[in-house]
């Protein structure tokens, strides 16, 4: 058997309403009983049934965290940030993977398992806004990434266009000139991509320069291969560049791959800047100089706006939709910063 609200109350010598208030951390607890209390939970390891708490307030505890790739690092160090900030609200997060198709993130927008958890998170790539428009039920729901939405929902997401700029700034000030873009798409300009190949054209405007569009390689995907195939289609043209801006990391380390089969040395023969932040970006034989989102705070304010969201649901004031953007920082490493021996 558990330990019960009574085993505490009778080891503490106080009623079992006083031990449900310092378990619920109600304020109305004199000090001395609140310390009298906690040495008796601690003593004997009771724990709350935060089920039976979460059915008292016609609640499950439960939310979804729907991402587009479970491979992909970047997301998994997001999703565990996720769960890490909802465990901090007693939340369990269950995860849902959309493999980025418009189908599948419809039906987890539209409220598909809304009758087990109290809301959502989604990380959408391929949504479209007239999807948004159209959920009229289901559980509170968070927008989390870099696609921009116009839209009655709260979304978390980095300043892509400041970050890219601040990125190849980076590559002008050390002199390069013919800096080179990987991960063009073609869909919609609300993509991330899109946003960032933006920051690269102001960036390189503002530096006095005229962007050269014959450096803007476009791929289908953004993982290693695309980075290395890329890079490979880059340098089989007239001009090669001094410096790559990739997309993400992973194409980023696959840029890095061909530089080295193809005997270019990197920084010195060609710069390279990704974005993410990924830990295996690293530890690589040249690590990784890289635009890093704060995952953590991307992380936690998703899960207090969703935390937010569910209580206004239960009858509090009616919140307007929010558009938060989380910090960014430059990590200069090795594949920028040439090594003195």
């Amino acid at each position: 058997m558990g330990v019960s609200l009574k085993d505490v109350a009778l080891r503490a010598g106080v009623s079992v309403k006083t031990v449900s208030n310092v378990v619920n951390d109600y304020p109305h607890v004199t000090p001395r009983t609140r310390e009298r209390v906690q040495r008796a939970i601690d003593e004997l390891g009771y724990r709350p049934n935060l089920t039976a708490r979460h059915l008292r307030k016609g609640r499950t505890g439960l939310i979804t965290l729907a991402i587009p790739e479970l491979g992909n690092p970047y997301f998994a160090e997001v999703a565990g940030a996720v769960i890490d900030a909802a465990s901090r609200h007693d939340l369990t997060v269950l995860l849902d993977h959309t493999a980025g198709l418009r189908e599948k993130e419809v039906l987890v927008s539209q409220g598909f398992r809304s009758h087990v958890i109290d809301g959502l998170i989604l990380s959408p790539i391929r949504l479209e806004r007239e999807d948004l428009l159209a959920r009229t039920d289901g559980p509170p729901m968070v927008l989390l990434g870099e696609r921009e939405y116009d839209g009655p929902f709260d979304h978390i997401m980095i300043d892509n266009v400041g970050a890219a700029r601040v990125a190849v700034r980076h590559l002008l000030d050390l002199g390069r000139r013919r800096i080179a873009f990987l991960g063009a798409r073609k869909e919609s300009d609300r993509q991330p991509a899109h946003l960032r190949l933006r920051g690269w054209r102001e960036a390189v405007a503002g530096a006095g320069l005229t962007p050269d569009e014959s450096m803007v390689v476009a791929t289908e995907g953004y993982d290693r291969a695309d980075g290395a195939a890329a890079m490979a289609s880059l340098l089989d043209r007239d001009k090669r560049p001094d410096a790559v801006f990739a997309y993400n990391d992973l194409m980023a380390l696959g840029a890095m791959r061909t530089l080295v089969e193809r005997g270019l040395r990197v920084p010195e023969d060609i710069a390279v800047v990704g974005f993410d932040d990924i830990e295996e970006g690293s530890y690589g034989a040249v690590s990784l100089s890289t635009v890093s989102p704060d995952k953590a705070a991307i992380a936690s304010l998703a899960v207090e706006c969703l935390v937010e969201r569910i209580a206004a649901r239960d009858g509090a004031e009616p919140l307007a939709p929010r558009r938060i953007l989380p910090g960014y920082r430059l990590i200069v490493r090795e594949s920028t910063a040439i090594r003195r021996s």
